[in-house]
C-alpha cells in the first residue's frame, strides 16, 4: 500500500474535516460529545449501522443517563435495552466497565487512551475512536468505512481482510490523522464512508476528496476493497416448545458462558437427527426432566446471526407430568403471556413473541 505523500495528506486533511463539518449528520451523540454518550454510541455501533443504533441510543440514554446508573442497573435491564442488537457480551462489558470506572476513575470516563484501552469490551478501534472524537486526542481509527475509503484513495487491490493488509490501513490512518482536529478528521472518514464512499455504486460526483482519489483516476472504485471470499454462514436447525401450564408460559435463562449468555428463551435445543417434533420432545425432557402433551408446530423462523443462520421450529405444548429441574439453565419460571416482553430473549424468539401477543 503507497504512502500519502505531505501535500495529500494535507489536502486531505483540510478537505474532509470542511465537508464534515458541513454535511455530517445530526447525531445525538454529537451535541455536546459528552465522554459517556460517545462511549455507548461507540460500542452500540460495533458492527450494526447508525440508522438501527439510533432508537436504541434514545432508549438506552432514557433509561441509564449516567455511568452510576448502568453500574447499578439489574442484567436483565440491561440486556433488554440491548435486545436486538446482538452480541450481547457488549451490553455485559459496558456495565463491568462502568464499575472499573466508578472504581477506579470516580465515576469519570478516563480521557488517557491506554486506560481507554484496558476496558472490557474495547479495543484498538474504539478507543481510537472515543479518545479522538470525545477528547479530540490524535489516535488513528480503523473500521470498514475507513478501510473502504482508504483503499479506494490508494487504489489498493489486495485483500483487506488479511491482518498484514489491515495494519497497512493502521499505519495510512495514523498518517493521515489530524494532530489538532482528530474529533473531525476521524468522524469525516468515517462518515464519508457511510454516506458517500459505499461498498457499491459510492457518490463519487460528491464526494470532496474526488480528485485525490486514485481508484476514481483508475475507474476501479467498484473493484475496492477486495475483501476476499465472502464467509458463509453455519446453519442451524433449532426445535423448541411454548410450554403452558395453568394460563402461564414456562421460559428459562441462558448459563453464563453460553452463546447469548444471560437472556432468555424458551426451552428446546438444535435438531440433530430426526424430526423437529421429536427433537423438541427430547430436548424438553434432557432439560428440564419432563414430558409435553398437544404439541402443535405454530411458527417456523428463519434468522440470521453474524456467524450462523438459524431455522427455528416453533411449537406449543402444554405440560404433561414431571418436576422441572433445569440442567443446562441457570434460572427458569412461568410467566403471563403478558409478561414475556419484560424479559429479554434472541431476536428470533422476540419474532415468536410478537406473534404469540398478536
Amino acid at each position: 500500500m503507497k504512502t500519502f505523500s505531505e501535500e495529500e495528506k494535507s489536502q486531505i486533511q483540510k478537505k474532509l474535516i470542511s465537508w464534515f463539518q458541513k454535511n455530517q449528520r445530526d447525531l445525538p451523540w454529537r451535541k455536546t460529545y459528552e465522554p459517556y454518550a460517545v462511549w455507548i454510541s461507540e460500542i452500540m455501533l460495533q458492527q450494526t449501522q447508525v440508522t438501527t443504533v439510533l432508537p436504541y441510543f434514545k432508549r438506552w440514554m432514557g433509561k441509564l443517563p449516567t455511568i452510576q446508573s448502568v453500574t447499578e442497573a439489574k442484567e436483565d435491564v440491561i440486556l433488554k435495552l440491548w435486545e436486538g442488537l446482538g452480541y450481547y457480551s457488549r451490553a455485559r462489558n459496558l456495565q463491568k466497565s462502568a464499575r472499573i470506572i466508578t472504581e477506579q476513575f470516580n465515576g469519570h470516563f478516563p480521557d488517557q487512551y491506554d486506560d481507554i484501552l484496558k476496558l472490557p469490551g474495547i479495543g484498538k478501534y474504539t478507543a481510537g475512536a472515543i479518545a479522538s472524537i470525545a477528547f479530540n486526542k490524535p489516535y488513528p481509527i480503523v473500521d470498514g468505512n475507513v478501510i473502504r475509503v482508504l483503499a479506494r484513495l490508494l487504489n489498493f487491490k489486495k485483500n483487506t481482510r488479511l491482518p498484514e493488509n489491515v495494519k497497512k490501513c493502521w499505519q495510512r490512518s495514523e498518517q493521515l490523522v489530524s494532530r489538532t482536529d482528530a474529533r473531525n478528521l476521524n468522524q469525516g472518514m468515517m462518515e464519508l464512508g457511510a454516506i458517500i464512499c459505499k461498498p457499491q455504486n459510492p457518490d463519487c460526483f460528491n464526494c470532496p476528496l474526488r480528485k485525490n482519489c486514485k481508484a476514481y483516476e483508475k475507474k476501479t472504485m467498484n473493484l475496492i476493497p477486495n475483501r476476499g471470499e465472502k464467509l458463509k454462514k453455519i446453519p442451524i436447525k433449532v426445535a423448541i416448545a411454548v410450554i403452558k401450564k395453568n394460563g402461564k408460559i414456562f421460559i428459562q435463562k441462558r448459563p453464563h458462558k453460553a452463546l447469548m449468555a444471560g437472556l432468555w428463551e424458551f426451552p428446546g435445543g438444535k435438531v440433530e437427527t430426526g424430526s423437529p417434533l421429536k427433537a423438541v420432545h427430547r430436548e424438553v425432557n434432557e432439560e428440564l426432566g419432563i414430558t409435553i402433551k398437544n404439541v402443535k408446530k405454530i411458527r417456523q423462523i428463519k434468522h440470521g446471526y453474524t456467524k450462523f443462520s438459524v431455522d427455528l421450529h416453533c411449537y406449543s405444548a402444554d405440560f404433561d407430568k414431571g418436576k422441572i429441574k433445569l440442567n443446562s439453565a441457570i434460572d427458569g419460571k412461568w410467566v403471563k403471556p403478558e409478561q414475556l416482553k419484560k424479559y429479554p430473549f434472541p431476536a428470533a424468539n422476540v419474532r415468536l413473541i410478537a406473534d404469540l401477543m398478536g
